[in-house]
C-alpha cells in the first residue's frame, strides 16, 4: 500500500475501534468521534511531539480533547501510541477502567486534561499555551518549546466561555496555540443551524486569530493547515475543518442520531464492509497499521533524549535561567514564604492583608502568575500588576494576567496553567462573582489542581453596592465542592496563615474569602496560637478556665465579634473557636477535634455572615446560629450590621438565650 492508502486504512481502523468500544459499552458518542478522526490521526502520526516511552515528558506538545464526548477517538489513538491496551478499549465507560466516558487526566496516560463541560477544554488549551509562552520567555527554546493543540466541536463555541478565552488568546498573541474546530454542523438535537448563525471565520479573525478553512477529511489539507499554524508565531491559529457527522457510516452518515447513541450491530458491520475491515471482527487492529502509525516513534524518542541534553546544557550555561527553572520545578509544599507581620490594635481588611502578603512574596516567587477580573485595586492586585507588568502587553515574561470582566474564562485558563505545570496560578474577583467561576472551580477540584482563588468583598458588609454584590450563599456553596479548600480568615494574621496553606497545596484548589471592612488584628501577646491554630482549620482563639459553659464558633469577620460578645457575658465561661477552614478541621484526628469542640459541652452557638445551615453540624439541632438566609440591601455597612444583628451586643443576647 502507498502511504496515503495506509493512512486511510488506519483511520478506518480507528473508526472501527470507536464503533466497537461504544457498542460494547452500549453508550457513547460515535458521530463526532468519527468526523474528527482524520484530524486526530494526522496530528498524532505526523506532528505531535511526544515521547512514546514517557507520556509525562516535560517538553511534549499538549493535546486537549475539548470535545470530551469524543473520548473514544482519543482512546483509540492512544492505543496506537502504545499507552492503552485493547482490553482498556473494551472496558470503555466501565467501573474502575482507565477509559471513562469523558477523558480524565489523572486516570489515563496521554490524557492532558479532564474535559466534558463544553467550552472549557478550549479555555484549558489557552491556559496551557499561556504557561508555555511564559516559561519559554523566561528560559529559552532549548528548555521550553512546544505547541498546544485543541480539538473543539460546535458545542464548544456555543458556550460563551470559549469565546471569552479566545479574545484573550488573540490579545496575548499565543502563537503556539493551534485549535482544530470540527465543524460538522450537527449536535444532539439536530442541525446547528437551528440555534446558531455565527460566521466563526469572521469572529476569530476579529479576535486577532489566524484562521484556516479546510476540508476536515482531506489529509493533505490537514497537514498544510497544521504547518501554516506552526509557521504563524504571532497569532493563535484556528483550523476550521468542515466535516461530516459519522463520516463513513453506511446509512446514517450526517445524521444527528449518531451524536450520542451507539450504532446498531448491522450498521457497524455494513460500515466496516465499506471500510474494507473484517465485518464480524471487533477491536481489529492489524500490524501494518500499528507499524505505519509508529514509524516516527524512533525519531520522537531521540528528540526527547536530545531535549534532555540541550536543556541540561542551557541550564548549566545560564545561572538566571537555571534559577528560574529551579523555581518552576519546586513542589509547592516545599515553598517557604516570608510574610509580613501585622501589629495588634490595627484595623485591617483581610483583602488588604492579602495585598500586603502578595507584595511581600512577588519577588520571591517568580512563577506566581495571575490577575484579577478587572478589579485590581479592589482585589489588591494593583501593586502586583504595576510591578510585574501585564502578560504579553508588556512582554511574555510579565506575570499579571489582565483577564478583564471574564470570571469564567479566568477560572478555566488558570486550570490550564496548572495542568501545564511550572507556574503557580491565581485569580481574583468579588466573592459574589464566584458563581461565574463555579464550574471552573469544580473542575479545579475534580482534577486536583492547586489553583488559588482570591475572593474579596465576602459578605453584606460590601454595603452600598447592594444585594447584587453581597454574597449570602456563596461560602456555604463553595464548601460543598469536594476537594475544595475554603479559607475564611478572621484577621490579617489568619490571612497570612491561610495564604501559606493555599500556597503549599499540591493536589487541591484553595479559595480565600476576604473582607472589604477592617477587622482588628489579633495581637500575638494575647493570641499567640493563631498561626498554628489556622493550620488545624479550627482552634481555640479565646478560652476560659475549666470546662466551658458554652462554645461559640465563628469564621472570618465574625470571630472578633464573638470574642467581644463573650466578654459581655458575666458569670458564664465561654470558649470562642475560630474556624477559618471547615475542610482542614475535619481532617484532624478526633482527639484534636474533641479538644477544641469538647463533646461534653452541649451549649453551643455559631456566627457567620452567610447561610447558617452548615454550622448546625457543630452546634447541634438545639444550638443557635447567627447567619443570613435572605438577600442584603443597599446601605452603609454599619447600618446593615445593626439591621441584621451582626453586632457583639446582639450576639451576646443570643448567647444568653442559650443558657
Amino acid at each position: 500500500m502507498s502511504n496515503n492508502q495506509l493512512d486511510q486504512k488506519a483511520v478506518n481502523v480507528v473508526k472501527g475501534l470507536i464503533m466497537d468500544s461504544i457498542r460494547k459499552a452500549n453508550s457513547g458518542h460515535p458521530g463526532g468521534s468519527m468526523s474528527s478522526a482524520d484530524f486526530a490521526y494526522v496530528l498524532y502520526k505526523d506532528f505531535l511531539k511526544f515521547d512514546p516511552s514517557n507520556p509525562e515528558w516535560a517538553d511534549r506538545d499538549r493535546f486537549v480533547m475539548a470535545a470530551g464526548h469524543e473520548s473514544p477517538l482519543l482512546y483509540s489513538i492512544l492505543h496506537l501510541c502504545g499507552f492503552l491496551t485493547i482490553e482498556d478499549l473494551k472496558q470503555f465507560r466501565q467501573l474502575d477502567s482507565i477509559t471513562p466516558g469523558h477523558p480524565e487526566h489523572d486516570m489515563t496516560p496521554g490524557v492532558e486534561a479532564t474535559s466534558g463541560p463544553l467550552g472549557q477544554g478550549f479555555c484549558v488549551g489557552v491556559g496551557m499555551a499561556t504557561a508555555e509562552a511564559f516559561l519559554n520567555a523566561n528560559t529559552n527554546d532549548d528548555v521550553v518549546d512546544h505547541h498546544t493543540y485543541v480539538l473543539s466541536s460546535d458545542g464548544d463555541f456555543q458556550e460563551p466561555v470559549a469565546l471569552g478565552a479566545a479574545t484573550l488568546a488573540g490579545l496575548w498573541g499565543l502563537g503556539k496555540l493551534i485549535v482544530y474546530y470540527d465543524s460538522n454542523d450537527i449536535q444532539l438535537a439536530g442541525p446547528t443551524s437551528k440555534c446558531d448563525c455565527t460566521d466563526f471565520k469572521k469572529v476569530f479573525e476579529a479576535m486577532c486569530w489566524h484562521v484556516v478553512e479546510i476540508d476536515g477529511h482531506d489529509h493533505e489539507a490537514i497537514r498544510e493547515a497544521v504547518k501554516a499554524g506552526q509557521a504563524e508565531t504571532a497569532k493563535p491559529t484556528i483550523i476550521i475543518g468542515k466535516t461530516v457527522m459519522a463520516k463513513g457510516a453506511a446509512t446514517c452518515e450526517g445524521s444527528h442520531s449518531t451524536h450520542g447513541s451507539p450504532l446498531s450491530h448491522e450498521e457497524i458491520e455494513a460500515t466496516k464492509k465499506c471500510f474494507g475491515l473484517p465485518e464480524k471482527e471487533t477491536f481489529y487492529v492489524p500490524e501494518d497499521v500499528v507499524e505505519h502509525f509508529q514509524a516516527r516513534f524512533p525519531d520522537l524518542k531521540a528528540l526527547a533524549a536530545q531535549w534532555k541534553e540541550k536543556s541540561d546544557a542551557a541550564l548549566a550555561a545560564d545561572e538566571k535561567i537555571a534559577a528560574f527553572w529551579a523555581h518552576a520545578n519546586t513542589p509547592r509544599s516545599e515553598i517557604k514564604l516570608e510574610l509580613p507581620e501585622f501589629e495588634a490594635g490595627q484595623s485591617i481588611a483581610t483583602r488588604k492583608a492579602w495585598g500586603a502578603c502578595l507584595d511581600a512574596i512577588t519577588d520571591a516567587l517568580p512563577t506566581l502568575v495571575g490577575g484579577s477580573a478587572d478589579l485590581d485595586p479592589s482585589n489588591q492586585t494593583a501593586n502586583f500588576r504595576k510591578k510585574v507588568g501585564d502578560f504579553a502587553i508588556d512582554g511574555k515574561t510579565a506575570r499579571n494576567l489582565a483577564f478583564g470582566v471574564r470570571e469564567f474564562p479566568m477560572s478555566v485558563i488558570l486550570n490550564g496553567m496548572a495542568l501545564h505545570g511550572g507556574v503557580i496560578p491565581f485569580g481574583a474577583t468579588f466573592l459574589t462573582f464566584s458563581d461565574y467561576c463555579r464550574n471552573g472551580m469544580r473542575m479545579s477540584a475534580l482534577q486536583h489542581l492547586p489553583v488559588i482563588y482570591i475572593y474579596t468583598h465576602d459578605s453584606f458588609y460590601v454595603g452600598e453596592d447592594g444585594p447584587t454584590h453581597q454574597p449570602i450563599e456563596h461560602v456555604a456553596s463553595l464548601r460543598l465542592i469536594p476537594n475544595m479548600l475554603v479559607l475564611r480568615p478572621a484577621d490579617a494574621r489568619e490571612t497570612a496563615a491561610c495564604l501559606e496553606i493555599a500556597m503549599a497545596q499540591d493536589k487541591r484548589p484553595s479559595a480565600l474569602m476576604l473582607t472589604r471592612q477592617g477587622l482588628p488584628v489579633l495581637g500575638k501577646d494575647e493570641f499567640p496560637q493563631v498561626e498554628e491554630g489556622v493550620k488545624r482549620g479550627g482552634y481555640i482563639v479565646k478560652d476560659c478556665e475549666g470546662t466551658p459553659d458554652m462554645i461559640a464558633i465563628a469564621a472570618g469577620s465574625e470571630v472578633s465579634m464573638a470574642i467581644e460578645a463573650a466578654s459581655m457575658i458575666e458569670g458564664k465561661k465561654i470558649r470562642v473557636v475560630s474556624m477559618p477552614s471547615v475542610e482542614i478541621f475535619e481532617e484532624q484526628d478526633q482527639e484534636y477535634k474533641d479538644s477544641v469542640l469538647d463533646p461534653n459541652v452541649r451549649t453551643r452557638i455559631a456566627a457567620e455572615a452567610g447561610r447558617p445551615e452548615g454550622w448546625y453540624k457543630y452546634v447541634g439541632i438545639d444550638g443557635a446560629v447567627l447567619g443570613i438566609d435572605h438577600f442584603g440591601a443597599s446601605a452603609p455597612a454599619a447600618q446593615l450590621a445593626e439591621k441584621y444583628g451582626f453586632t457583639a451586643a446582639n450576639f451576646a443576647e443570643l448567647m444568653k438565650k442559650q443558657f
